[in-house]
């Protein structure tokens, strides 16, 4: 048995209606129009391998691009329309099956009869005949007829009678008629279900029909060549225009690619808009083919130049005539209105058998020189600000930096530059915040010498708020005023001045604040004289821009004054200001901080006991604040081993222990505060030299130190072997000290370093100047340092200098008494009467008593404890001097007697009668000595002061 449709029927094919699924064929429609598809798809490619095969050689032409871009246009249109087609014929397929089915449905479920056989005791035997009646004659696959329960009372598969059918019929047991597509092994079916009434309206039955889905598409498939016949026809005439279309567009653009045409795009765009040279195109007959928005704009074309004739478009003549010559013409000069055009022509090379034309190019000459000159500018000003940042800055000093801005600016940019700072910042002082009315004028510079400016030094004001000044002032920028004639404000600040300063021929003006970390410091003004040129808002950047570098130099300036200042300030309250005046020497000095920064130089004149004299000079190394306080405690310390008396390579070992101490302790200090920089005074060095006007000779040692100059009474100048040690604080070697017999009137010069060597000269150079200096003869002390300094100091020394020279004096015989004392009581009658009597031919009568009570203390005190030889020795210097040796180093004590001691009160009275008292040891013993004053209750003349500054003022 065979369905509506032809398909063979049977146990196996036939759907379980009313089932979730249906029985069908194994392949799918869909699958079977895709394979369809493609077979037809590659037969009607065959007919095109032969024309894609011509097109190959230029497929990458633009012609082969267009032909494979239509080419698929179509063939996506077709197969668009051909699947559209397919799926309305599928569609009208499926719509026609649900109508016939519920066609069919009606009828049978409204046929005369069906109510009561379906309530006949067997309705199966009463209506299959009919129902498979009815299926034939309606061209169904199935007429099912069931109970309200789904219970088949007919099918056309008799197995599946009395069983219920599945699905959803809960609509037509509601009385209404339904089609769906029911989806289910082993096929698709789409059926209809018809409610069955009785004579009173009750459902009392079901009836269902159905065509399966595969015999749908068996009518589809039917018309698959029809729509597939049609595609290629379609696809034939779409490709063969687009072959048509793509050779013929491959004639026109000679097979070029893309990329190339794309190209010849871009430059031919670039020539037309881009380029600042005009371009013309002129055939052979004198006519315009093309012209660029250059050319247009440089010859003042009209809008329709082109295919117009070069002699009707308004050109000078010389420049036509040069057009249509046709001749070969390199950069020639033309006029074009208020222009200088550089002109070049070139023929055109010659296409397809046509003459050839001529090509111009156009330059404007007149904006070139123009660009020249903007390009001058900025190259000088850029030269201008290399210069600025090289020149100004070069020294630590305010004044000298807003100098170096005044001369940086003259001619290059300015004809005058006045700078004016703040009182505080020339001082080195933080300025204040707030509105500034008063400031210093400290440096100006012009290309003439006379001007109608205030001179330097001079009090600037800014009362006027509406000045450039004070505007500039006020907005923290530069102010430009162009025509300083029109400029009332300034005007109205000092008329008669400015009256002045404009028949002077002053005529433009640019103010800028000199701002560093936003704090004003000063103020800078350019002016123009001679330059008719005023200035503009590019003078204006620029203006600020030199004025923010110059501002930073010099508050790099102001902050090094401070520091200095600082430094100096210290360092002059730790150097002596009072030497002693002395007998046995005749000193000068000269210190001189150094001006990039003050170092640790030291000097000091020390009286010691016996009429000596010691001499010190010493150098810390570093600058700042830290050096002149570390270069104060050597002093201190220097000046407190005097006291014990010690040889001078002693007193160097005590103040090397002493300084090694002082780091170990600082160092630790450092590390518990975490300080990177270390405090130590590792580095220093130091000459010490004690001069004895009795013996005429001069001990001295040096801890890393350059050794003195010694001129002698001929002027002859020498440098004694001298013993250098390590510097102090480095430790672990010993000191050595020498001894020099110095003739009477030797000098002696200390020096530190700093006096002889600089970055522009070595040590032994400035040895060699300083022995030149040094051996001009009649000349004092003084005299010889400014004679010293006059001819080494350097214009700005990068290191301290100290200087010392001290001109040796012997105690004269007559003014020295020497007695040896016998180990005898018995013998300090003697030798007191001895001195009493010196001290009668020396006229110092009023002190005998005083004296005599002294030596009769002290020789009794060496004869009782100490050990022979005993020997004294008076010397009358500004004091008169008891001096008691022995040969033993037991050193006496001075204590207070209770009243029932027979002694201990000798020391007591020597302490209240003498001046000063004392012990100093020697290589054979011991001294004990004595000060007394040469007249009772007469004070010597006190001291003079000495002042640094006005020193510092002569040696600058």
């Amino acid at each position: 048995m065979t369905g509506r449709f032809g398909l063979p029927r049977g146990s196996e094919g036939a759907p379980e209606h009313g089932a979730p699924s249906w029985p069908g064929p194994g392949r799918s429609l869909l699958v079977r129009v895709r394979r369809s598809a493609r077979r037809f798809a590659r037969r009607i490619a065959r007919p095109f391998s032969g024309l894609s095969s011509n097109l190959s050689p230029g497929a990458r032409s633009l012609a082969g691009q267009v032909f494979a871009l239509q080419a698929v246009l179509v063939l996506v249109l077709i197969t668009a329309a051909a699947t559209a087609l397919f799926f309305q014929a599928r569609y009208d397929s499926q719509r026609d099956a649900r109508n016939r089915s519920l066609a069919a449905a009606e009828a049978f479920a409204n046929a005369p009869g069906l109510p009561a056989a379906l309530g006949s005791p067997d309705p199966t035997a009463r209506l299959q005949p009919l129902a498979e009646g009815a299926r034939r004659g309606s061209g169904v696959d199935f007429v099912a007829v069931m109970n309200t329960d789904g219970i088949r009372y007919t099918d056309s598969r008799p197995e599946l009678i009395g069983k219920r059918s599945t699905g959803d019929l809960s609509r037509a047991v509601a009385g209404h008629a339904f089609t769906e597509t029911f989806k289910g092994k082993p096929s698709d079916v789409v059926r209809a279900v018809v409610p069955v009434r009785d004579s009173s309206g009750t459902v009392v039955g079901l009836v269902a029909t159905g065509i399966e889905v595969a015999n749908v598409g068996d009518v589809v498939e039917g018309q698959l060549p029809l729509l597939l016949g049609a595609a290629a026809g379609a696809l034939l005439l779409g490709t063969g225009g687009a072959a048509l279309v793509s050779r013929r567009l491959r004639r026109q653009t000679r097979g070029l690619g893309e990329a190339e045409m794309t190209r010849m795009n871009e430059h031919h765009e670039a020539v037309l808009h881009a380029v600042r040279e005009g371009v013309l195109i002129i055939d052979t007959e004198g006519r315009v083919v093309l012209a660029n928005d250059e050319a247009r704009r440089l010859l003042d074309l009209p809008a329709d130049a082109e295919q117009r004739h070069v002699g009707d478009l308004g050109l000078d003549p010389r420049t036509a005539a040069l057009l249509v010559s046709g001749r070969v013409a390199t950069d020639e000069v033309h006029r074009a209105g208020g222009r200088l055009l550089a002109v070049n022509v070139r023929p055109t090379k010659p296409y397809g058998g046509r003459p050839s034309g001529t090509v111009t190019t156009l330059r404007d000459s007149t904006e070139l020189a123009a660009l020249s000159g903007r390009a001058a500018v900025a190259r000088d000003r850029l030269q201008l600000l290399y210069d600025a940042g090289v020149r100004i800055g070069t020294t630590l000093d305010v004044v000298r930096t807003a100098e170096e801005l005044s001369e940086v600016a003259v001619p290059r940019f300015a004809d005058f530059v006045t700078v004016e700072l703040l009182e505080p910042v020339l001082r080195g002082e933080e300025p204040s915040l707030g509105t500034h009315t008063e400031m210093r004028r400290a440096a100006m510079s012009g290309v003439r010498v006379d001007s109608p400016l205030q001179p330097v030094g001079d009090t600037i004001r800014f009362v006027v708020p509406t000045a450039p000044m004070a505007a500039a002032l006020d907005a923290g920028r530069a102010v430009l005023a162009a025509d300083l004639a029109s400029a009332f404000g300034w005007r109205a600040q000092d008329h008669e001045g400015t009256r002045v300063a404009l028949e002077y021929g002053l005529h433009s003006l640019i103010s800028v604040p000199l701002q560093a970390r936003g704090v004003v410091l000063g103020m800078a003004n350019f002016w123009r004289a001679d330059t008719p040129e005023p200035f503009d808002e590019e003078d204006l950047s620029f203006a600020e821009e030199l004025a923010a570098r110059a501002a930073v130099s010099i508050d790099n300036a102001r902050r090094f004054t401070r520091e200095h200042a600082v430094a100096v300030t210290l360092q002059r309250s730790l150097l002596p200001r009072v030497l002693p005046d002395l007998d046995s020497v005749d000193v000068a000095f000269r210190y001189l901080p150094a001006k990039a920064g003050v170092g640790g130089d030291w000097f000091d004149v020390i009286p010691l006991a016996g009429a000596r004299v010691a001499l010190v000079v010493g150098d810390v190394v570093g600058h700042g604040v830290h050096a002149a306080a570390t270069m104060g405690r050597l002093r201190t310390a220097v000046h407190n081993f005097s006291t014990l008396d010690l040889p001078p390579d002693e007193l160097l070992g005590h103040l090397d222990e002493l300084i090694d101490r002082i780091d170990q302790d600082e160092s630790a200090g450092d590390d518990r505060a975490g300080e990177g920089e270390s405090s130590s005074v590792t580095g220093a060095t130091c000459l010490y030299a004690v001069y004895d006007p009795v013996s005429g000779r001069c001990a001295m040692a040096s801890a890393g130190h350059p050794g003195p100059a010694l001129v002698g009474p001929d002027g002859l100048v020498r440098f004694p072997e001298l013993p250098i040690g390590l510097p102090l604080g480095v430790g672990g070697m010993p000191f050595e000290a020498v001894e020099l017999d110095l003739p009477e009137a030797s000098r002696l010069v200390l020096f530190t370093d700093g006096l002889l060597e600089d970055r522009d000269r070595d040590f032994d150079s400035g040895l060699a100047l300083l022995t030149e200096t040094l051996a001009r003869p009649d000349r004092s002390p003084d005299q010889a340092c400014a004679d010293v300094l006059a001819a080494l100091l350097f214009p700005s020394p990068s290191d301290d200098i100290a200087l010392l020279i001290a001109d040796t004096r012997r105690l004269p015989a007559n003014r020295i008494a020497e007695w040896e004392v016998l180990p005898d009581p018995a013998d300090v009658s003697r030798v007191r009467r001895a001195g009493a009597a010196q001290l009668a031919a020396w006229g110092l009568e009023g002190i005998s008593f005083t004296a005599e009570l002294i030596l009769s203390e002290l020789i009794t005190n060496a004869i009782r404890y100490g050990s022979p030889p005993i020997r004294v020795r008076l010397l009358r210097d500004r004091v008169l001097i008891c001096e008691i040796s022995d040969g033993s180093s037991t050193s006496p004590h001075l204590r207070y007697a209770a009243t029932t001691d027979e002694g201990g009160r000798g020391l007591f009275l020597v302490a209240q009668y003498a001046v000063r008292w004392g012990t100093r040891y020697t290589d054979r013993g011991k001294v004990i000595w004595a000060e007394l004053p040469l007249s009772d209750g007469t004070e010597p003349a006190p001291p003079t002061l000495l002042d640094l500054d006005a020193l510092e003022d002569l040696a600058w």
